[in-house]
């Protein structure tokens, strides 16, 4: 990987001062997004839903991975970086990667989540890169995927389209969401049987070398999409650096009533936040009181019933660059920043 070393010694510098405020005690990364994050975007998984199979011990004389027996030839093969296989621990396959590498004084990552979050925040050069891609190959993916369906078809034969398009590409589909027009009022609509008709809904996340890119798209009838817009624009508006996540929150929660919808639309659906290793780092709330940074992503996805926006953005030092983009399907410019409408069965 490209600059992953460059990253790599970043990383340890940011974990190495996490550990000094607990007197430079070992720190233990266990979650899928510390792990991934911090060995450039390694697979920690089997199972999509299962824990990781490697888990990290960063210690004073340097890091020590514990890896599943089973999986340790595979991955310094295919994952690893090449100084991080001289020091693995290979761990029976019925003991945790996790337990084994906590065996000992340490920090666990319950301990200092506030902390890891804030180091994972401000994305390095060659993550940036990284996520540029797979933004751009999410976006696309649904650009060809979505261009062939129509209102005949079911909810679960568009998702496995979707899925299949994305797993082509090297992305695992942790998410994918499709609502057709009778269906359209639930948030979080797992694909049924049931038919897109004149309008439709698709959500994905999908995650490559442990990064993961959300986006929502519409297809069929338009309608009018600058309301809920505004409201992600007051999202927007109110992340820049230097900014506390919780005053983002309010401050796009704020916008609902403003633009014509319940004041309290916002109650009956998050809307998003941070986003990277783990699909929001962390979901905003009125409680969240992260400090945000420049280089951070944010996918916020502001949302009332039959209509919804979601992009995976990257706050630059000189604004926002949309990272799950594609050129060919249909946008809008709204306040200097092109987003995404409905795209007509056939277009």
């Amino acid at each position: 990987m490209v600059g992953a070393s460059e990253d790599r010694i970043e990383k340890q510098d940011r974990v190495a001062r996490v550990r000094r405020e607990f007197d430079g005690a070992p720190l233990v990364l266990t979650s899928h997004e510390s792990v991934s994050w911090y060995l450039e975007g390694v697979r920690t998984h089997v199972s999509l839903a299962g824990p990781p199979v490697v888990a990290v011990r960063a210690e004073e004389s340097g890091d020590v991975l514990y890896i599943a027996d089973n999986e340790a030839d595979r991955m310094i093969a295919e994952e690893l970086l090449p100084d991080d296989a001289a020091r693995i621990v290979r761990v029976p396959w019925w003991i945790s990667p996790a337990v084994a590498a906590a065996d000992g004084a340490g920090v666990s990552e319950f301990q200092v989540a506030p902390q890891l979050r804030a180091a994972r925040a401000r994305m390095l050069p060659a993550e940036r890169a990284r996520y540029r891609s797979l933004g751009t190959e999410t976006a696309a993916t649904l650009t060809d995927a979505l261009g062939r369906v129509g209102p005949e078809q079911t909810e679960r034969a568009v998702a496995a389209v979707v899925a299949a398009e994305l797993i082509a590409r090297g992305i695992d589909p942790l998410v994918v969401l499709v609502s057709g027009s009778a269906r359209v009022g639930y948030r979080h609509p797992l694909p049924t049987a049931g038919l897109l008709g004149d309008r439709a809904m698709i959500v994905v996340c999908g995650r490559r070398d442990g990064l993961i890119a959300n986006a929502t798209r519409w297809v069929g009838a338009s309608v009018d999409d600058e309301p809920i817009l505004g409201v992600e624009r007051a999202f927007l508006d109110a992340s820049v650096p230097g900014a506390r996540l919780d005053g983002a929150f309010e401050s796009g929660t704020a916008a609902y009533a403003r633009f014509g919808f319940d004041a309290d639309e916002w109650h009956r659906h998050h809307q998003g936040g941070p986003t990277g290793y783990a699909g929001r780092d962390p979901r905003a709330t009125a409680s969240t009181t992260d400090l945000l940074v420049e280089n951070q992503a944010f996918a916020w996805n502001p949302t009332a019933p039959g209509v919804k926006v979601e992009d995976t953005m990257l706050r630059t030092a000189t604004g926002w660059e949309v990272l799950t983009v594609d050129e060919r399907w249909p946008s809008v410019d709204y306040e200097g920043l092109r987003r995404p409408v409905a795209r007509a069965y056939g277009a």
